[in-house]
């Protein structure tokens, strides 16, 4: 199909009814960012999982049908970001969707969801971790948590004392991979929260921000949603990091003022119309 005036941006996800995740996180993001959010979903979940109990469907093998009628359509997008991806499997279809859908105009970003706080997810195993290395090396942009870039490049992971010069070298190991750009986030730096910057032929940054309130879940699909925003949108990437974390510490100040609890993520909404889109 031939593209039009408005940028198009596939995501591949899965979607969460209740706690502000995924996909109920970037349809909304993205859209506010003016970008025409496509999602396809890797699985259903009637709320995510840190709740003591959730309804769980497996999208896996309803995907390629799914994908298949978008290619009857011809489509085409202006980027291509990825989420949790649960098996080697789920990787294996993404990373034809990529080869069927990338032409010269898509920007493609990879968030190898894979762990936090130095520990891997339950559906972590060394052939998903090998799985999702290569997907890295699909992608214009990486966005790996401090967890991930760790276990993406088998540098040992540490919660502190990580020198400047450290995060610069495990982000260049990351880039390495085949990324022109790289985004490590969530590094602690006593009271406050750092994000590796590493592109080509530039100079690598780190980037911090004030931590405030408590962690809680979606901010990390926040944080990616407007990283591929503005990757989609062209605007340069400290701007973007920048913009990001501020966005985040106004979401987490106005969810904390409403006393909400933290299994439900944070209450972006209210704050959504104070997101530049530039």
């Amino acid at each position: 199909m031939k593209r039009d005036l408005q940028k198009k941006m596939a995501v591949i996800n899965d979607f969460t009814g209740f706690g502000r995740c995924s996909l109920t996180v970037s349809i909304p993001i993205i859209s506010h960012m003016g970008i025409q959010c496509c999602p396809v979903p890797t699985s259903v979940f009637s709320n995510h999982t840190a709740f003591s109990s959730y309804y769980f469907d497996d999208y896996t093998e309803k995907m390629p049908s799914y994908i298949q009628e978008w290619k009857k359509l011809d489509l085409s997008f202006d980027g291509i970001q990825t989420g949790f991806l649960g098996s080697v499997r789920q990787i294996e279809i993404v990373t034809d969707f990529i080869n069927s859908f990338r032409d010269e105009h898509t920007c493609v970003i990879v968030d190898p969801v894979m762990g936090d706080n130095g520990k891997p997810y339950a559906t972590f195993t060394p052939d998903l971790c090998q799985a999702m290395g290569k997907l890295a090396r699909q992608a214009d942009l990486l966005t790996p948590n401090l967890t991930e870039a760790c276990i993406l490049t088998g540098i040992p992971y540490r919660s502190s004392g990580w020198k400047r010069q450290e995060l610069f070298d495990l982000a260049r190991a990351l880039g390495e991979l085949g990324a022109q750009k790289v985004v490590i986030s969530g590094i602690p730096c006593g009271s406050y929260i750092g994000n590796v910057i590493w592109e080509e032929k530039k100079e690598p940054k780190l980037i911090r921000s004030l931590r405030v309130g408590q962690e809680r879940c979606g901010t990390g699909d926040i944080f990616a949603s407007i990283l591929a925003s503005d990757a989609v949108n062209g605007t340069d990437l400290s701007v973007s990091v920048r913009k990001a974390s501020a966005f985040i510490r106004k979401c987490i100040a106005a969810t904390e003022s409403l006393c909400t609890p933290l299994t439900d993520g944070v209450c972006f909404e209210s704050v959504l119309s104070h997101l530049p889109t530039t």
